[in-house]
């Protein structure tokens, strides 16, 4: 295996490792990476037999770079040559029932293994002299890989309910690897869930994140819905989940329609922020779910209740509460917008007022609502996706001939006040509005010139008499 270790940083620890008389190893993700062939990440874990902070500050003398010391968790830091290198002594651990935060003791590699996550993540290479690069696995690490299965090095019972993140970080490594999760490992996920309690919503939101930007984001959301934590974690995603059938008339399941859809954005961009407004975009048809004896299942309005339920939900995962929110709150309420505009005639006045409303997020717009489209009737899928390249080309032609993408009056209010000698107040309110509906139905163009004429005949007919006509 020496050949995963080519790097000088390794020699040079070795060779402290060897001249300090300490047994050092480095373990963990840069193993597991290294053995599966996956890109270097710049980040590399030590483990030392002995004091980490002791061996990271000689080492940190010798390369002449600054050590950051971590006291309470018994572990230093240090950056050389990009590659960010964290030193921690083995050690085994003790956990409390209320608690994730375990008690800690020095300990042997093997208590450090055990302690590991996953067996994928304990395996471990010698940084010593005479035995540099051999690999150390006791669990059959390698093995999981070739098989692709995350399964705990201890009984997952234990590993499970002393530190419950790691539920999150099963189904996390699963989706982004494309592994299975071990059937023991899924029983004791099943049988613990509930102490996902204990967990700040911080920690489990940063592993729902990671699963969300997995390259198949609905392996991870089917294990939180299997194992009973999606409705600990996200309850208003587990709502979406089921069919009611009346009158033999039933609806198509919101959840898996929605995991289809976050796929389908997944492989079309890497946006995170996309990614949420695909997971949002029907969060609110539980709540406006109806039944129509006429027309079956109807969820009228639900866009319109989905935008006012994202601040609340980002609230409460403790997601930003800033221009992020706010461009998976307008997605949420425009996502019908483009479906209506493909199931019709596609007029230029509907294209420029859905430039307004979505100016320069229009791109990302079109992309959720062609995710959208999870039909399994193949014309129809081929009819919507055809009207949509329309659409684009429409939004394409209009925009660049009326400009309506982040549109600025062409008319202020100062202007108008200028022109008729007013003082601020609702009449101005009122000819700008209808300023903005003259160029949004295309009576007008988006042109200075012509919004001053008809500012000036919006004026009149409202009973005000020009005072400033050079204005125009």
């Amino acid at each position: 295996m020496r050949e995963y270790l080519q790097h000088p940083i390794f020699q040079i620890i070795r060779d402290l490792a060897d001249t300090e008389k300490i047994e050092c190893f480095v373990i963990g993700g840069y193993v597991r990476d290294r053995i599966m062939g996956r890109p270097f990440n710049n980040d590399v874990d030590i483990v030392v037999l002995g004091s980490g902070i002791d061996f990271a500050t000689k080492l940190g003398e010798i390369l002449k770079t600054k050590v950051a010391v971590y006291k309470s968790f018994g572990t230093a830091m240090l950056v050389h040559d990009h590659i960010n290198i964290e030193f921690v002594g083995a050690r085994k651990e003790s956990y409390r029932s209320n608690s994730r935060n375990p008690i800690v003791e020095d300990g042997t590699l093997e208590d450090d293994q055990n302690r590991r996550d996953f067996t994928i993540n304990a395996m471990a290479f010698s940084l010593n002299g005479t035995t540099f690069g051999e690999l150390v696995d006791p669990f059959d690490g390698v093995k999981d890989i070739e098989q692709r299965i995350i399964r705990t090095p201890l009984d997952p019972a234990i590993t499970f309910s002393d530190d419950p993140l790691r539920m999150m970080r099963a189904i996390r490594f699963a989706t982004q690897l494309g592994f299975k999760i071990d059937v023991q490992a899924i029983l004791a996920i099943s049988a613990y869930a509930d102490r996902i309690k204990i967990i700040s919503k911080e920690r489990i939101t940063d592993e729902l994140n990671k699963i969300i930007q997995s390259p198949k984001p609905s392996i991870g959301f089917r294990y939180l819905f299997d194992t009973g934590l999606l409705p600990l974690i996200f309850p208003a995603m587990q709502n979406l989940h089921g069919v009611d059938i009346i009158d033999g008339r039933g609806h198509k399941d919101n959840f898996y329609h929605t995991l289809e859809v976050l796929d389908n954005v997944a492989s079309l961009s890497t946006d995170l922020w996309l990614r949420w407004a695909a997971i949002m975009h029907d969060i609110a048809k539980p709540a406006t779910k109806r039944y129509d004896k006429k027309v079956g299942w109807t969820f009228h309005g639900h866009e319109d209740r989905g935008a006012k339920m994202v601040p609340k939900l980002f609230a409460e995962l403790k997601l930003p509460l800033n221009e992020k929110m706010k461009f998976v709150q307008k997605l949420v309420q425009l996502h019908l917008r483009p479906i209506v505009l493909a199931q019709d005639i596609v007029t230029d006045s509907a294209v420029r007022r859905l430039l307004f409303d979505a100016g320069d997020d229009v791109d990302a717009l079109m992309m959720l609502c062609h995710a959208d489209v999870t039909t399994k009737n193949e014309f129809k899928k081929r009819k919507y996706r055809d009207n949509f390249e329309l659409v684009k080309q429409k939004l394409k032609d209009v925009e660049e001939r009326d400009q309506i993408r982040n549109w600025q009056p062409p008319v202020s209010g100062e202007d108008i006040m200028r022109l008729f000698d007013l003082n601020p107040g609702r009449t101005i309110g009122i000819i700008k509005n209808a300023m903005r509906e003259a160029i949004l139905e295309g009576e007008i163009a988006n042109s200075r010139e012509d919004a001053l004429k008809y500012v000036a005949q919006k004026g009149e007919s409202l009973g005000l008499q020009l005072k400033n006509a050079g204005v125009l």
